[in-house]
């Protein structure tokens, strides 16, 4: 508790970990024991309602927090839309490189990530007033072209603390990380006021290896060795366990084994939580996919045995995995350079909507849904870089309305920016001047069908052809 004695109300804190994965557990029990109120957290996500920064918030200690996913922790979702909690949602590469920025003493830089959005935009609601009204929204963000390319001006995040994770820690404060956990821990770790790290072990100088330290000791303030680590796994998934038993679902299996056509031998793809992650396990023989995983780590193998599951190994969704032989982990940041560097040549996501020209929304119904945009802006932005952006969804809704729309209703994830549409129906390329050109269409179904399920036009290839399944 005396390493966060000085924590005071009105704090500003970064938290590390990716969901429960490497969060500093111990520091943030110290901190709910201290009491400090109207603190702001800054962290990729809010933990869930009993665990990691849950119980802060829970506790009524924080009046803002700062993320790029709240949907694991409903408490979340009712204190703000009750008026009780602010939360800022920021895309988790920009929340990266935000962080970065700020532990090297750059006070803004420019991104694509978010451009022509409610985040570049303005208007994103931040705290409500309790009856259902906004009480206070986001401020728009200035933009410029560069080179033909649109992005906006993101600040550095200042901060009084940074509470992190690590595996080791030498007592001259060099610190090393497992894993998936190194994650936000990283750039957190040198962006704080004052770090303060939580470990596992605490060892001699010299003990770990010069070229094995992750976060040089000039960084880090304080280190407290955890007493108790409880390492909660969200998702536990495992080989034949129930979590694979939804690749069996027709439709979304249609789905999967047209989009696994997109791969190539050696390519390095992002797959999206949901029906896009179902394509690793379709993979065909003989073919070497690199899967990348925006939590940190590259080579995303199968689910895990019983015996292998490991809680600082997951992937994205947060579910345990594998990594395969010549994968390779790394810090958040990182992870989001590769994306928006155009280093992934295919992505793969989800969405509630299409437009005909390549807009998309995944990430949020006003006043009613509010998860966060997670990665999803900041892999759709990487179009302009060179990525292949591919959606892959059901053609209409549940209630049966068309998810593939003239002009998108619901908050943009990205303007302009898909690809190609996958459904159970079609697959449409986009083209930026024709819109939506029907390419391939189910056996047994018409022009006529795909136009009775699509609110928006679209032209047919001469070259039409049925849609292919991988064997």
């Amino acid at each position: 508790d005396a390493a966060v004695a000085d924590v005071a109300d009105e704090s500003t804190l970064l938290v590390g970990g990716f969901g429960l994965c490497g969060i500093p557990e111990n520091l943030i029990d110290a901190v709910l024991r201290r009491g400090a109120r109207n603190l702001t957290i800054v962290s990729n996500d809010t933990g869930n309602e009993s665990k990691g920064l849950g119980k802060l918030i829970r506790n009524r200690l924080v009046k803002r927090a700062v993320a790029s996913y709240v949907g694991e922790n409903s408490e979340v979702a009712r204190q703000y839309f009750a008026g009780e909690l602010e939360v800022e949602l920021i895309p988790q590469g920009t929340l990266a490189e935000k962080i970065r920025a700020a532990a090297a003493g750059i006070p803004g830089f420019y991104t694509p990530t978010g451009y022509g959005t409610l985040v570049h935009e303005g208007g994103e609601p931040i705290l409500y007033d309790g009856h259902g009204h906004v009480a206070k929204i986001s401020h728009p963000r200035e933009s410029r072209d560069f080179g033909g390319r649109h992005y906006i001006l993101e600040r550095a995040i200042e901060s009084d603390f940074a509470l992190v994770k690590a595996w080791k820690a030498d007592t001259a404060g060099n610190l090393t990380f497992r894993k998936a956990a190194r994650n936000f821990n990283s750039p957190m770790a040198k962006a704080g006021k004052i770090t303060i790290a939580e470990v596992e072990e605490i060892v001699g100088a010299g003990e770990i290896d010069p070229a094995h330290v992750h976060v040089s000791g000039i960084y880090v303030d304080r280190v407290v060795k955890g007493e108790h680590f409880e390492r909660a796994i969200e998702k536990r998934t495992v080989l034949g366990g129930e979590a694979n038993s939804v690749a069996v679902d027709p439709v979304r299996e249609r789905i999967v084994r047209r989009a696994v056509l997109e791969f190539r031998n050696e390519m390095y793809v992002n797959l999206g939580i949901g029906i896009p992650v179902l394509a690793s396990n379709y993979i065909p023989k003989g073919m070497t996919v690199h899967l990348h995983g925006e939590n940190g780590l590259m080579g995303l193998g199968p689910f895990p045995s019983e015996d292998q599951v490991d809680p600082d190994l997951i992937n994205a969704g947060k579910e345990t995995v594998t990594i395969l032989d010549g994968g390779s982990f790394f810090s958040s940041e990182e992870s989001f350079a590769m994306i928006r560097g155009g280093h992934i040549d295919v992505t793969m996501l989800g969405a509630m909507q299409v437009s005909r020209f390549g807009d998309i929304a995944n990430w949020m119904v006003p006043g009613k849904l509010v998860k966060g945009m997670g990665g999803a802006m900041d892999l759709v932005s990487s179009t302009g870089a060179g990525t292949k952006v591919v959606v892959t969804m059901q053609h209409r809704t549940k209630n049966g309305e068309p998810k593939i729309v003239d002009k998108c209703t619901l908050p943009l994830t990205g303007k302009r920016c898909v690809n190609q549409i996958i459904t159970e129906m079609a697959v449409f390329d986009v083209d930026e001047k024709k819109g939506l050109i029907l390419t391939e269409i189910y056996e047994g179904l018409s022009v006529d069908d795909v136009k009775t399920a699509t609110d928006a036009s679209f032209v047919v290839s001469p070259e039409l052809k049925t849609m292919g399944q991988i064997e």
